[in-house]
């Protein structure tokens, strides 16, 4: 038995199948038993900790948790036997598991080790790339929860300073300061950290660079807080100036290099990717570590990232923020190679056509660009096609403008086939072509968010869904084997096809079950949302009270994701198209926030006040959709609007952007809502367009 908390809470059993918690009172449960460490939690204490005002039959329902999870956690164990991992003990119960069995337990001994035994550094790079996210990110902010995650959070940032010092003992210090310059940036109180950076970048020859960020550590000490360095940054300072010999790399004994197989330092895996049994270590591009010299196996800024993206909510946003302090870290460097590993290691899925952060995707595109550039046509195939996938994902069709669009079609494309170069090599090497398959993957998703080039592209996109699908089934990428199964959602729904859009949905739900990844039921929400809205419109279907229920009941979930691209304006065009399906006016509640979408809305807005004028003013100012999932929908819009109104123009207009998409529904391309069948849309534009209408 395994149990994690350091991310969201998961077990599993001894032969790595997991193990299903139950709902999140269970998994508190388990929690909070796992923070006892092995002690006794009284029934009244686990009662106050669920519960802030508990209910009549809270002893009962904690009963109830306790039994479930004991079925869950032993379940051999035959009947009327003493359970031997949920035990009762007096007046409550406690958790009876080996502390290696626990990841929170494992690596806080490996702290403790490392603290009194330098040699232990590789058990603490471990432990630190055990952490997926803040430690029991899925359990309710109650008071022992918030008390346990401030407490591991602290011991996980000494631990990451720990290690650093380690290092810089032992003289494996490449691509360290990286990595501690993503850390002061993000604690920048920690005072030890700007001490260790100093060092690290010293011993990379920039003598400079270390004294400047002592300086940078003494202003903001200064300014923000009123306190002076202390003693150890200034004897430090003085060392760094007079070129102390105190400061240079340890000599390695006869016979033992650096980095090598003897001692506690393994060699680097060239095969081990973050999350496999044979080390943490990232290995974008070329199959050589993220990092430098990296035996050690470091979680380094931009993989916490990667994690914290998946999680959603908080810690997707955070990870943002991340991953543009480790490529400016890595860029500090003028390490073009590193810069370029760091990029390209963020290879998070993407669905979606719009950017959260137009900003940062920008920033990273820029950076990918400038990468791709220091590198040049020469440099590592496996390093710039992930450089040229990063361009194709980050720059999302609408929010570009037509020459950016053409830049990253053409990125979109040579990652294709440089990927498809890669992995045809790969499968006559030992090694499998894993890492291959992973660029292989991530330039097929470039390429998807690139093929919103017209409308009507639903079975192009289900051919691509297809193929993620296929390569990360084939090599056990369970984000893009999530992403496949959704990209052919979205394009089985655009087709009318509701019964295989329900498969893609519960293929993609078990997935995420098993990975732990929550942001999956946040859109086949919307997907059942979308049937009922549709099903309204047949006899015996939901009410469009209803649907339009189910469309709000989705958009709570989505409010807390961290996708800002993708929720704003997405449920008032959700509660427009059940309108138009039931021949209703525009939705008038000045409440909604139509974001992106509100030219095309304008229109029928006014129409439903009964504005003629000012609707007609509204069509004529209408630009052309942008590339992106809902084009077919606001082209729609566009015909709707020509129709009522009588305006040839733009009903001819509409006409000639709509065939290509005349057998798929309109909006139905995100997966999430629809305004019904274009067909219909074009048929009334058609008839406008030419005086018969």
């Amino acid at each position: 038995m395994r149990i994690d908390v350091l991310g969201a809470v998961r077990a599993r059993h001894e032969d790595g199948g997991p193990v299903a918690l139950g709902g999140p009172r269970h998994r508190e449960v388990l929690a909070r038993l796992v923070a006892a460490g092995g002690r006794i939690v009284t029934t009244d204490t686990l009662v106050a900790d669920l519960w802030p005002d508990p209910p009549a039959g809270a002893v009962g329902a904690l009963r109830t948790f306790v039994a479930a999870l004991r079925r869950a956690l032993e379940p051999g164990r035959p009947p009327r036997t003493p359970p031997r991992v949920l035990v009762t003990e007096g007046p409550g119960y406690a958790l009876r598991l080996p502390r290696e069995a626990v990841d929170a337990h494992r690596f806080e001994d490996a702290l403790t080790a490392a603290r009194a035994r330098p040699q232990a550094v590789a058990a603490l790079s471990e432990a630190l790339a055990s952490w997926r996210g803040p430690a029991y990110a899925d359990v309710t902010d109650s008071p022992w929860a918030q008390r346990e995650r401030a407490r591991l959070e602290e011991l996980r940032l000494e631990a990451v300073e720990v290690r650093a010092g380690l290092v810089l003992e032992c003289g494996q210090d490449a691509g360290l300061a990286a990595e501690l310059g993503a850390h002061v940036l993000e604690h920048p109180w920690r005072e030890p950290a700007w001490g260790l950076l100093a060092r690290a970048l010293y011993r990379q020859g920039r003598q400079a660079d270390a004294l400047a960020t002592l300086r940078r550590a003494r202003t903001m000490l200064g300014e923000q807080l009123g306190l002076d360095p202390g003693p150890d940054l200034a004897r430090l300072e003085t060392a760094i100036l007079t070129r102390s010999p105190a400061l240079d790399p340890p000599r390695p004994p006869a016979g033992r290099q650096p980095g090598g197989g003897a001692g506690p330092f393994p060699a680097a895996d060239p095969a081990a990717r973050p999350g496999t049994a044979t080390g943490q270590q990232a290995t974008p591009g070329n199959g050589e570590p993220l990092l430098p010299g990296a035996g050690l196996g470091p979680r380094t800024t931009v993989e916490v990232a990667r994690s914290l993206a998946l999680a959603g909510g908080d810690a997707l946003v955070s990870s943002r923020w991340h991953r543009l302090a480790a490529i400016g870290a890595a860029a500090r460097t003028g390490d073009a190679v590193l810069t370029a590993r760091v990029i390209g290691a963020y290879d998070v899925p993407a669905l979606w056509s719009r950017a959260d952060d137009p900003a940062q995707s920008a920033a990273v595109v820029a950076a990918a660009e400038r990468a791709l550039t220091a590198l040049g046509p020469g440099g590592p195939p496996g390093l710039r096609a992930r450089l040229l996938a990063t361009v194709a994902v980050e720059s999302r069709p609408a929010d570009l403008s037509d020459a950016a669009r053409e830049r990253a079609g053409q990125a979109a494309g040579q990652a294709l086939a440089l990927a498809r170069e890669l992995r045809a090599a790969g499968r006559g090497q030992a090694a499998g072509g894993g890492e291959d398959a992973g660029a292989l993957a991530f330039a097929l998703n470039g390429v998807f968010l690139q093929s919103f080039t017209r409308p009507g592209l639903a079975a192009r996109r289900d051919e691509i869904g297809a193929e993620i699908t296929a390569v990360a089934g084939r090599h056990r990428l369970p984000a893009f084997a999530i992403l496949g199964h959704l990209v052919r959602l979205q394009s089985a729904s655009a087709l009318g096809d509701l019964e295989r859009a329900a498969g893609f949905a519960a293929a993609a739900e078990e997935l995420a079950a098993d990975t732990e990844a929550p942001l999956v039921a946040v859109l086949t929400a919307w997907l059942r949302a979308r049937v009922a809205a549709e099903g309204g419109v047949t006899a015996g279907g939901p009410s469009p009270a209803a649907a339009a229920a189910a469309y709000r009941a989705a958009d709570a979930g989505l409010a807390a994701a961290g996708m800002p691209g993708l929720h704003r304006g997405l449920l008032p065009l959700a509660l427009l198209g059940l309108a138009l399906l039931h021949g209703r006016p525009a939705p008038a509640d000045p409440a909604l926030d139509w974001g992106p979408y509100r030219p095309w809305a304008e229109p029928l807005l006014r129409m439903a006040e009964g504005r003629t004028d000012a609707a007609r003013a509204a069509l004529a100012a209408v630009p052309d959709p942008p590339h992106d999932h809902l084009q077919e929908a606001l082209w729609c819009l566009t015909a709707h609007a020509a129709v009522l109104l009588g305006e040839r123009p733009a009903a001819a207009r509409a006409v000639s952007a709509l065939r290509p998409a005349r057998t798929e529904i309109a909006g139905a391309a995100s997966g999430m809502l629809t305004l019904g069948p274009v067909a219909g849309y074009l048929a009334r534009a058609q008839a406008c367009a030419a005086g018969t209408g």
